[in-house]
């Protein structure tokens, strides 16, 4: 590909080159100098049969010796190459703005606590639950409807924070059951032993458990791998 960045430039290479035939496309390049930098393409010259283009300005149709020759005047020359001109700066512009949230996104998540990114953490845990458990009814009501579900824990966070990312001890459930009856407990553990045996809910309910003590960086590769869960449940639809 050829670009020329200069006018000057490239009256002088096409008269030392002396590759150019067509009078119409000289007179192009050097009234519009801004052609040959921003329409490029790697040029046909001296070709003895001309091409049928259709101006990608205004339709009509022309004929010329050149591959990449894509205007049929100077006016439609100019056009097309403010048009090229435009396009460019507004994929500078995106490309800008995409930078920018980037920066922006990286500051913010320096700048997060230890508790802000457990909070992370437990909003795409909970959007785990809710999708393994799409297809079952609440665990504490067995009801279907179309309200409001959450991710409900047996033992709650504030009883038992060491489960709190346990699966096991989270399940989908009503809104009503868990935030008007207190997580309807009785009814959650009868269907829990059920649905996930009574050797396993009695796991659940013993008093030493070791403490949960995440890292930072611990709870940043938990984030990951609960978002490729969610991932491959939503691909899995």
């Amino acid at each position: 590909m050829i670009i020329h960045t200069k006018y000057t430039q490239c009256k002088s290479y096409l008269f030392k080159k002396r590759k150019i035939h067509n009078i119409k496309f000289i007179k192009v390049c050097f009234e519009l100098q801004l052609i040959c930098f921003y329409i490029g393409g790697e040029m046909s010259f001296g070709r003895n049969k001309p091409f049928n283009r259709k101006c990608k300005i205004c339709g009509n149709k022309f004929k010329t010796n050149f591959s990449n020759v894509q205007w049929c005047s100077a006016e439609c020359g100019v056009a097309l190459a403010k048009i090229k001109v435009d396009k460019e700066r507004e994929k500078a512009r995106l490309k800008r703005e995409k930078e920018d949230k980037a920066r922006i996104k990286a500051v913010k998540e320096r700048l997060k606590s230890r508790a802000e990114w457990l909070a992370d953490l437990q909003k795409v845990f909970n959007q785990f639950i809710r999708l393994r458990d799409k297809d079952l009814p609440c665990i504490s009501c067995g009801r279907y409807h179309q309200g409001q579900w959450h991710a409900g824990h047996y033992r709650s966070v504030g009883a038992c924070p060491e489960l709190r990312f346990d699966e096991m001890n989270v399940h989908k459930q009503c809104s009503v059951c868990n935030n008007y009856k207190s997580g309807n407990l009785t009814e959650y553990r009868l269907n829990l032993i059920r649905k996930i045996g009574e050797a396993e809910v009695e796991r659940l309910d013993r008093k030493d458990h070791p403490p949960l003590k995440l890292s930072v960086d611990e709870i940043k590769a938990l984030i990951k791998v609960y978002k490729a869960k969610v991932r491959e449940l939503q691909d899995g639809r």
